[in-house]
């Protein structure tokens, strides 16, 4: 008899639970919600949207590492009060590798099932978004574009005149935030999502690419976001060497080197030099 998975239970309607009252904030005052306790269910959309992505990034990863007998973990959710309620989730592998093709396969499809569920949620949020003017939103945290983000803000919403701004829809945001999320795992450092599938190119190299991706980071967060100083500190603190597999003398595939280009142009699509500036 297999025993309930508690933990995981008890983090995921944790982490529900933080992420609908940051989203219920993201539109009213604390103080209404404390007169009016219903007004939490605003916080639905954002919840649900991002949930759905996290739970579907690491479900991905999850079932890629049961096709290739990798014993892995449900994931855990992390409850945080942050802007969105949680630092995200994650799963944990118990069993090594074993050849380059499950490490792309483990690695890539994490990140590849939240961009999709991302992208679904910015086409659906955009036309439910307001163009408001700039002064409106005075003193509110101005969010990054993306190229991606940026191209899809245009084809939607159109042309922004200079005085005015896009104020995101919750559920908007919350594909915003699964960009922003899907292009820090891949970026291919350590073992980060994008560490794996580089690894799985790279091998022995990936670590002098990780070195060199880290101190593009310091420069990024002196001179650009200060959030790349703590992202930089803590892949050091990680460790940016990857375990090797077992057997690195299987090649890789056609399939494969494609889901490596697909990681590749998801990663530049999304990144966000600046994702966050106060205004």
């Amino acid at each position: 008899m297999k025993k309930i998975p508690w933990i995981h239970i008890i983090l995921f309607i944790t982490t529900f639970l933080s992420t609908l009252v940051f989203g219920a904030l993201q539109t009213q005052m604390p103080e209404d919600i404390i007169k009016e306790p219903a007004r939490l269910l605003n916080g639905l959309p954002f919840s649900l949207t991002l949930m759905f992505m996290l739970l579907c990034h690491e479900l991905s990863h999850y079932i890629a590492s049961k096709k290739h007998h990798v014993e892995a973990t449900l994931p855990y959710f992390i409850p945080a009060p942050t802007l969105i309620g949680t630092l995200g989730a994650f799963i944990k592998m118990k069993s090594p590798i074993t050849t380059r093709r499950a490490l792309i396969d483990i690695g890539a499809s994490g990140p590849i099932a939240g961009f999709i569920i991302s992208l679904a949620a910015v086409i659906i949020g955009l036309p439910l978004s307001k163009v408001m003017p700039a002064k409106q939103v005075a003193g509110s945290l101005s969010l990054g574009d993306s190229l991606l983000f940026s191209f899809l803000s245009r084809l939607i919403v159109g042309e922004i005149p200079d005085s005015y701004d896009i104020l995101l829809h919750p559920i908007a945001f919350a594909g915003w935030i699964g960009f922003f999320v899907t292009a820090l795992n891949l970026i291919p450092v350590g073992q980060l999502d994008g560490g794996h599938v580089a690894y799985a190119i790279l091998g022995n190299r990936h670590t002098n690419v990780s070195k060199l991706l880290v101190l593009i980071m310091l420069i990024l967060g002196f001179f650009f976001w200060e959030g790349w100083l703590i992202w930089a500190v803590l892949l050091l603190i990680l460790g940016l060497k990857h375990p090797p597999v077992l057997y690195w003398e299987t090649p890789l595939d056609d399939r494969r080197r494609a889901i490596c280009w697909t990681t590749i142009i998801i990663f530049v699509v999304t990144f966000i030099p600046v994702p966050f500036k106060a205004i």
